[in-house]
């Protein structure tokens, strides 16, 4: 069994228990900061990063320690990229698609439009192509990629007014966590801002902004959407599960220890886990807060989806006839999602659909 099935299985207790942790007792401490794009109220994101360096921690035996940091601690939200890269700090937790600016090919490592759900996003990761692909993009970078946690199934955001089609679109204010999903709505008429979480309850309750999307229930409900937008609509057919990292920079991993490194590893699986696992057990206690609170919880209309949908083909298009990579990416995880998808329609989606529709 390797290391990182030992970790997932057994646990830190366990882990320390086998006797992995005394083989770093011989080796000289390690410092490193880790700068995230999150506040720390958003206990289940910003929470991966402080169970990261728990379990950094423990298996080390305290040799090697990871200070975490919120947005704005160390340096703004958007700013961990250009940190990792000039080596400020050694481990940065983001969301990919924050940095499309910088090239699309980013958005790969956390979400496009109609893309992977969590479960195939870790499988194309860990077991297809992606990570392989995506850490050689982000090579130029300085910077190696772990997981740091998938939000699953996004929802479809907070609106001042009702959505009813197409046209309630055109000219709407609204903050889109970032990627190709700003383009693809932009085609819709949407004006796009990208801003950082904690910036944008303002921006919403004084009307600079129309709409809102963010991740889903527990954490919109923290951020307080709800007191100022009444529409909540579903699914976010932008963010079929939205991947965070863990950004490492290169070097300073390459100077660790085999020991250390294989810690590093194992601590992200750990904390990687813990979030998914944290989303699905808060998400729908909020929904039902949110719903008692007198929320409208809508789904976009079918004309919004397909609207989307073909816009979405567009910006993939157009971006595939810029860039060779983004090509060899998005063609790699599409061939990927099929085989899923072909999967889902005997295994889970025929389950789920059965129990929806019965008594428990």
């Amino acid at each position: 069994m390797n290391r990182r099935s030992l970790i997932k299985n057994a646990g830190i207790a366990g882990v320390l228990a086998a006797g992995i942790a005394p083989a770093v007792h011989a080796q000289a401490s390690v410092r490193w900061r880790l700068a995230s794009s999150f506040p720390k109220s958003l206990d289940t994101i910003f929470g991966s990063t402080e169970m990261f360096a728990k379990t950094v921690k423990a298996l080390s035996g305290g040799k090697f320690e990871v200070s975490v940091h919120a947005a704005g601690e160390l340096m703004p939200a958007f700013g961990v990229v250009d940190a990792l890269q000039n080596g400020t700090v050694e481990m940065a937790q983001t969301a990919p698609y924050y940095f499309t600016g910088k090239d699309s090919i980013f958005a790969f490592g956390c979400a496009v439009p109609f893309g992977l759900t969590a479960r195939q996003m870790d499988s194309w990761m860990e077991h297809g192509n992606g990570r392989k692909l995506m850490d050689a993009f982000y090579a130029q970078y300085n910077i190696k990629s772990r997981s740091a946690g998938n939000t699953g199934t996004q929802m479809g955001g907070w609106y001042r007014k009702e959505i009813k089609g197409v046209a309630d679109l055109k000219g709407l204010k609204m903050r889109l966590g970032g990627g190709l999903f700003g383009e693809a709505m932009q085609k819709l008429g949407v004006v796009a801002q990208n801003m950082p979480a904690g910036e944008v309850y303002q921006a919403l309750e004084k009307g600079t902004l129309d709409a809102v999307e963010f991740v889903g229930p527990y954490d919109d409900e923290k951020l307080g959407f709800n007191k100022v937008a009444p529409f909540y609509y579903y699914p976010g057919w932008w963010e079929g599960g939205a991947e965070l990292e863990f950004f490492i920079n290169t070097k300073a991993y390459a100077a660790l220890t085999p020991e250390f490194k294989a810690i590093v590893d194992a601590a992200t699986a750990v904390a990687a886990r813990d979030m998914t696992a944290k989303y699905d057990a808060v998400n729908p206690i909020s929904l039902k807060r949110l719903v008692a609170a007198k929320t409208q919880l809508k789904p976009f209309p079918r004309d919004i989806m397909d609207a989307g949908f073909k816009a979405s083909m567009e910006v993939f298009a157009e971006h595939e006839a810029k860039s060779a990579e983004f090509k060899k990416i998005h063609q790699d995880m599409r061939a990927f999602q099929r085989d899923q998808l072909l999967w889902a329609r005997f295994s889970e989606f025929r389950f789920d659909s059965y129990l929806t529709g019965v008594k428990l």
